[in-house]
Parts: structure tokens; sequence; C-alpha cells
């Protein structure tokens, strides 16, 4: 089962990077869609069961909405701290606690935080976080967790967990 999702999500990436529904096109695409399953698929998700759920779909086109408006406030946040004549930083490195349980839903946390301006993902040991933050703005691990990973977090636990 998961060879055929490969197969798909290939599939489906081909023809959006090509934009083309040309037979020629298709063919191509079909045999380095086979040839990526048959090299890949063993290493690929084992439980494929999670692609068939519409509502993970729905759930991850609110997170991307909630990222792009999170890394936009926080460009401005970055660009006001770098052209403020104060240049008003507190950077440092905070541990975060993970409450997700899947490897492939940290990842995608520690993605969003470094995607994010102002924040970097540092390391991530099972499930914990550490992230360096341009602005350090309480001790509270409660509050800077929330902060930090807070924001993302509950929409990737309903996408992947």
């Amino acid at each position: 089962m998961r060879y055929l999702v490969l197969f798909i999500l290939c599939m489906i990436i081909w023809i959006l990077l090509t934009f083309s529904l040309e037979l020629n096109n298709i063919i191509v695409g079909a045999v380095v869609s086979v040839l990526t399953s048959v090299i890949f698929g063993r290493y690929f998700i084992k439980n494929t069961s999670k692609f068939f759920q519409p509502k993970r779909y729905f759930w991850f086109i609110i997170y991307l909405i909630i990222f792009l408006w999170e890394c936009l406030k926080a460009n401005f946040d970055v660009a006001y701290r770098v052209l403020h004549p104060a240049m008003p930083i507190r950077p440092g490195i905070v541990k975060v606690k993970l409450n997700l349980r899947s490897v492939t839903a940290r990842m995608m946390l520690a993605n969003s935080i470094t995607m994010t301006p102002g924040t970097l993902s540092v390391d991530l040991k099972d499930d914990i976080l550490y992230v360096h933050w341009i602005y350090v703005s309480t001790t509270d691990p409660e509050i800077y967790g929330l902060k930090v990973a807070g924001r993302f977090e509950k929409y990737i636990k309903r996408i992947f967990d």
C-alpha cells in the first residue's frame, strides 16, 4: 500500500512541477514515479492510512494559513529589532517540551520554527526541542513554550498524530 501512496504522491508532484497533461509528460512522470516507488518505497511511511483521511488535509490548509501569518508577523518583529537604534534583542536558547508523538510531526514543528524569522531549532532530542530565540521575553518554560512552539504544535498534532 505504501508503494501505491508513494507513486500517487510522486505523480501529483510531477504534474504540479511540469504543469502539463500531455500524454508524453504523463508517461515520463509515471515511469519516474514507478522507479522512485520501487527504489525508495521501503523507506516510506509504514502507516499510509493517514493519507486517506480528508480532515488531515483540512488541518494542513489551516496550518499553512497560520504559518504564513506567524511568518509575516515574525518578519516585521525582526525588522523592528534590527532597525531600532537600541537594537532590543535578548538572545538565548530555550528548552521546549513537545507534546507530539510521531517523529514526522516533531520534524515538521522544528522546521516550522526554523523557517520563522527570529527563531532557529538547534537540537531535537526525544520530546525536547532546543530553540535559539532572538528575544527571550520570559524564563517561565510554559509561557515561552507556548510562544515558540504552541502556535504551530496544535495544528501539526492534528495533521500527523
